[in-house]
Order: structure tokens, then sequence, then C-alpha cells
């Protein structure tokens, strides 16, 4: 695998972890995805949520718990209210009820800025996998495995690679923020 094809790769797992980090962020709406980081102490070991239950949003501002083992449903209630989510479980028989509180105008600013952070951390990450593949091209020119043609080249395609994913980063990242702000 070419230089110029590792750093696309990196920068392409950078972008799905952005993706990931912007599921568990809160919106006005209910969405399952803010449960993606919850584990729950079950069957003597910590267990991620998802595995042990259905996660569903039958309403705007509703989810809707359903464990595939109804016994476990008081230990899912209380490793979501661990999870420091702000959010209150509901048991109700074999099933948990998360209503999402709207938000006001100051959490949406706060999400917003937390977003803004991990697009940063996002840049950063791409930036440095920018560097440190430039450094393995001039090695490989160093070592005279590369031309200086082919160098440039490589170089011009990481940058443009860099580009390209921070440009990706600010789009998901925009239409996430006009995604929490809309009332």
């Amino acid at each position: 695998m070419s230089v110029p094809d590792q750093t696309k790769s990196s920068m392409k797992a950078a972008i799905e972890h952005f993706k990931g980090e912007l599921k568990s962020l809160r919106t006005g709406r209910a969405n399952p995805g803010i449960l993606d980081g919850v584990f729950v102490e079950v069957y003597g070991s910590n267990m991620k949520l998802k595995e042990l239950a259905s996660i569903s949003a039958p309403e705007a501002r509703q989810l809707l718990i359903s464990p595939f083992d109804p016994k476990t449903a008081g230990s899912i209630s209380k490793g979501i209210e661990k999870a420091n989510l702000n959010l209150q479980p509901i048991l109700d028989g074999g099933i948990i009820r998360i209503n999402i509180p709207p938000m006001d105008e100051s959490t949406r600013k706060e999400m917003v800025k937390i977003g803004k952070k991990k697009a940063e951390e996002a840049k950063v990450t791409i930036r440095e996998i920018r560097r440190k593949n430039n450094e393995l091209v001039r090695k490989q020119k160093a070592d005279g495995d590369l031309t200086e043609d082919v160098m440039k080249k490589q170089e011009k395609m990481i940058q443009e690679f860099t580009d390209q994913f921070c440009r990706e980063l600010d789009d998901l990242m925009s239409v996430k923020e006009k995604e929490i702000m809309t009332v």
C-alpha cells in the first residue's frame, strides 16, 4: 500500500470516528445514538447497552429501551443514570422510557461548542496523519526508494487529502450545528 493510500484510509478512519462522536451530541430530537457509549453492569461484566436491548425513538422527545431479557431492566436504568447524560430513565414494567427534555438556548450553544471542539480534535488528528506520512515519503526519498518527482507528487496528494477531509469535517459539523440549533 502506497503512502498516499495509507494517508487516505487513516484520514477516513478519523472521519468515521468523528461521525461517531457527533452521534453522541444531543439535539432537540430523541436520537438512540446518544446511548451508544452507555455501559451496563450485568451478568457480572460491563456490556454495551445496545448488546442488551433494542433502542427506538417512538416519539420526537422519547426513547424506548426494550431489554432482550426483562430482568436486566433495573441494571440498564442504573447504567443510563451512571453515564451522566442528564437523562432520567423511567422503569415501566420490563421496558425503560426516557423523556428527552427540550433544550434551552444555552444548552444548544454548549452542544455546538462541544461539537466544534471535537471537530478541531479530528482536524488535529488529520494534520498529524499528514505530518507522519510526509515524513515517511521524505524518508523513502532519502533512502533512495523514491525520486524527487514522485516525492513531490505524493506530498501534493497527501495535502489534497488533508484539505478534502478537513472540508468534510466542517460540512459534517455545520449540518450537526443546524440540527442542534433547530428548535
